[in-house]
Formats: structure tokens, sequence, C-alpha cells
């Protein structure tokens, strides 16, 4: 199957910032019906604060608010550092979302350690439909805090008919210190 080629649309560095933002027709963004697949990639990602999770959300009012309704679910896989405590399993609390407005947790207590990121992606499919609600899937890979490498797989969707236009970034508190998100649309 063609899949299309990835077109850059716009790179976010973080450096101690709150949140990183995409808010279509904002500093050269686009997130519109411009292309029908979105895919945002996270390059090194570091928090500010130890044990905080890496989470977003969107908006239908070009970034005003943050906080539409989205159902979702999440598994992770990990492995210690050690050798010691392999897991697979189906993930509850904040990174599962039962049709609520708050930020989507894509990773669970993130390390800051000088050596330790988050990097992955995230594809979002046709934010400017208003006729279907707006799927998403996410994998990253990350450090939990206690020297674990830890892979997160998300999925769900926004549950609104709305345009989405706009999507944030954030630590579940605190900055981020450091890293890259890029936007890019899929012909």
């Amino acid at each position: 199957a063609n899949t299309g080629s990835m077109v850059f649309i716009k790179k976010l560095t973080a450096s101690s910032s709150s949140t990183l933002s995409f808010v279509d027709g904002s500093s050269d963004v686009v997130l519109d019906s411009t292309y029908k697949e979105y895919v945002f990639t996270f390059k090194d990602i570091h928090p500010s604060n130890d044990s905080k999770n890496f989470q977003f959300q969107g908006s239908t009012n070009t970034g005003s608010s943050y906080g539409v309704s989205m159902t979702s679910t999440s598994f992770q896989a990990f492995h210690s550092e050690a050798g010691s405590d392999p897991l697979l399993a189906f993930r509850t609390g904040a990174a599962v979302l039962h049709n609520e407005t708050s930020f989507k947790s894509l990773t669970q207590e993130t390390s800051n350690d000088a050596d330790h990121c988050v990097c992955g992606y995230l594809h979002l499919f046709n934010p400017s439909s208003t006729t279907f609600v707006k799927n998403f899937i996410c994998r990253l890979s990350h450090t939990f805090n206690l020297n674990y490498a830890n892979e997160f797989y998300n999925a769900g969707y926004f549950n609104t008919t709305s345009a989405i236009d706009a999507i944030q970034f954030k630590f579940s508190a605190n900055n981020i210190d450091a890293g890259d998100i890029c936007l890019y649309g899929i012909n």
C-alpha cells in the first residue's frame, strides 16, 4: 500500500518550557484539512523533574482552551537495567480516559536522569473532520524513574465532531527541560 510521503511542517524545541503547542495558522503551523493524517515525532524529550508523565490534549478553539473529551487505552512493556521484572501490562489510571477532558498521559513516571528521555511518535487522523471523531495512535520509548526501559502504546479518539485545530504537549508537572517535537503532514 502507498503510505504517502511525510511533509515537514514545524519543529518546536523545548528549553525549560511549560508546554509546547501546535496551533493551526500560528507560526506557520498547518493542522487543518490540508492533510488527512498528521504525525508528531518526539526526540529526546526530557522532564525538568523526576517521575512526571508526558501528556497531550487537543483544542477546538485554536488553543484558547485544551480539554476535548477523549477516550483512550494504553499498554506497556518494560524491563529493568538490572535484568529483572519484565512486564507486559494494560495500563489504568491517567493512561486510560473514559470520555474525559483531562490531558492524556502518554508515559508513566519519566525519569529526569541526565541520560534519560522520551522518544517516539503520535499519529492524528483527519483532525479537521466535522463528521467523525478524531483517532490517534502513539508509540513512545522512555526510561521509567527506577531505571526501566519502558515502551508505551497508546490509542484512542477525541470524542467530537468539531475540528481539532491545536495540540498541546506537556509533563504532568514542571517543565519540558529539553527536546524537539516535529509536526509532519502525510500526503
